[in-house]
């Protein structure tokens, strides 16, 4: 398995053929192999998997296609760790046991956050990437979906949020039961008494059986990537609340500190260097964007104080963070 790859099932085909999509023009539209989903589970790169979400949003001409999506929902289409979670008790507990395998199947993470009033799954991406519309709606419709056919009733959402946000909002409004509201981090909110309300769907026995499965991918997964990208990847999530230092991340990779540095160092960096280039990445993308202010990007850097993040920016770059986003900003 390949660092950086996410599994493409074959029920993919399913999902095509049901949206009334031909798989070959879809995958010639990618740049992706005619015969990709001819035989088992294939693995993609995070530029291959948004260029395969936006194929298929073109091949299909909806702008609507997401809730397309929703109403194609079935077993056959998508992937054992999402069939398997449908055999949950719950929500909140389909939610945990998603996050815990999404990694395998797209190049995002889920922050399930539960508490005594609401329920919510927020997506964390890659360098701060924001991913094709297509692909945030249709991961925001999905846990509507999935909540809804897992208690066999009409679950509607306190609160859906998307960076971006459809062209058609009365579809998504009569389809999620909320408007759909703009903001910087894509999440969905479910009431307690939703996250909590039993699955008719549920079958333990079902999920006993894919879970020993699901767990030797993840554990290929984490082996092969590369110490670098498991530290990024940890620090992608951290980093905004404020939790960067090498023991929080080894904790996080369950690992010791003294192997987190051993590993750093045979793929020739240290922790300090991949907490400094993961920093600079993401001033720079925030930096892009006129809306988010200095202290903002100092907060969700980590940073206590904003001259800290000053100070740091101009050591990486020799340019202050202005200068930066002025020349950003002037080749737009």
């Amino acid at each position: 398995m390949s660092q950086g790859k996410y599994a493409l099932d074959p029920g993919a085909r399913v999902m095509l053929s049901d949206l009334g999509l031909r798989p070959a023009s879809v995958l010639r539209r990618a740049g992706l192999r005619a015969d990709l989903l001819a035989g088992g589970p294939v693995w993609l790169s995070q530029e291959e998997f948004f260029a395969l979400w936006t194929s298929i949003e073109e091949e299909a001409g909806d702008p609507n296609l997401p809730l397309r999506i929703e109403d194609v929902f079935s077993a056959e289409i998508f992937a054992p760790s999402i069939f398997a979670a449908l055999m949950s008790p719950n929500l909140n507990l389909a939610a945990r046991r998603i996050a815990t395998y999404k990694r395998l199947i797209g190049p995002m993470r889920l922050l399930v956050d539960i508490t005594s009033n609401t329920t919510t799954i927020g997506y964390r991406w890659p360098n701060g990437e924001r991913p094709p519309l297509v692909v945030a709606l249709s991961e925001l419709m999905f846990w509507i979906e999935l909540a809804r056919r897992g208690t066999r009733r009409r679950v509607e959402p306190v609160q859906v949020v998307c960076p971006e946000l459809p062209d058609d909002l009365e579809a998504y409004r009569d389809y999620a039961g909320v408007d759909l509201q703009a903001g910087s981090v894509q999440s969905v909110v479910f009431s307690a008494g939703d996250g909590a309300a039993p699955f008719v769907t549920a079958n333990e026995m079902v999920w006993e059986a894919f879970e020993p499965e699901l767990r030797r991918r993840l554990a290929d997964l984490e082996q092969d990537a590369a110490a670098v990208e498991q530290v990024r990847a940890v620090l992608l999530e951290l980093l905004p609340v404020g939790r960067s230092s090498m023991g929080d991340i080894a904790s996080e990779l369950a690992m010791s500190t003294r192997t987190l540095h051993r590993r750093l160092a045979a793929e020739g960096t240290t922790f300090q260097r991949v907490l400094d280039r993961t920093r600079e990445d993401l001033a720079r993308h925030y930096l892009a964007d006129p809306d988010i202010s200095a202290a903002d990007i100092s907060f969700l850097l980590g940073y206590e104080e904003t001259s800290s993040f000053y100070r740091a920016f101009h050591n990486w770059t020799g340019d202050t963070p202005e200068q930066v986003r002025t020349a950003t900003l002037a080749v737009r």
